[in-house]
């Protein structure tokens, strides 16, 4: 049996003596594709942030390539993620007094190796290669999609984590992102766990999980 990506064992999380989840236990392998689903505040959004360490718990663990995130300090965690991890937040965070380019060059100059044909040649692939000059203020909300998912994706990651991917884009340039994630799964053999509300995306993927206040559930 391959070695998982990422495996998650019994996780809880709890804001007070509000449960958002708990019991939730998922393992991911290179080269498979997940879809997350489940009504909206279920802590979908959450679970990703756990699974890259950005959030913490209170039950359970998460395994990310082999190690287990509770044992690391903030600086290994964060050194795993730069390493490890790709991440399409809901949100983009793109910087904005940095250019396209930059923006998506900066997991490989936080690895100290930039590759200036890689970036190009990620833009191209999100349909942005003439746009790399352009500050971010001056993109769509679409576009803006497409810089986040480039970045996440120019180090290719071994876990890619993507919440709402395609939650800004239409449908023809939706179908295109999430061509464009698949195949970095497939070709470069990175685990890729969505979430989304769209039932087309989610179809897309391999496997199709509900997430619940009582754990996990795969359909």
């Amino acid at each position: 049996m391959a070695e998982a990506v990422v495996e998650v064992e019994g996780l809880a999380k709890r804001y007070g003596a509000s449960t958002v989840f708990e019991g939730v236990s998922l393992r991911v392998k290179p080269g498979e594709s997940v879809a997350i689903v489940g009504e909206s505040g279920v802590g979908k959004s959450t679970l990703l942030n756990c699974l890259a360490g950005l959030d913490t718990w209170d039950a359970g663990e998460v395994h990310l390539c082999g190690h287990p995130l509770s044992a690391l300090d903030d600086n290994a965690r964060a050194l795993l993620r730069r390493d490890r991890v790709g991440f399409v937040f809901q949100a983009f965070h793109v910087l904005p007094h940095l250019d396209v380019a930059q923006n998506v060059a900066l997991p490989l100059l936080l690895q100290q190796r930039p590759d200036n044909a890689r970036v190009a040649e990620v833009l191209r692939a999100v349909g942005l290669g003439d746009l790399g000059a352009r500050l971010p203020q001056q993109l769509s909300g679409g576009q803006l999609q497409r810089v986040a998912i480039a970045r996440a994706l120019v180090h290719r990651p071994a876990l890619i984590l993507a919440d709402e991917p395609t939650g800004n884009l239409d449908p023809a340039t939706a179908t295109h992102v999430l061509d464009l994630l698949l195949a970095q799964t497939q070709q470069h053999g990175a685990a890729l766990v969505l979430v989304t509300h769209s039932d087309h995306a989610a179809a897309r993927t391999q496997r199709l999980l509900r997430l619940s206040a009582n754990g996990i559930t795969e359909h």
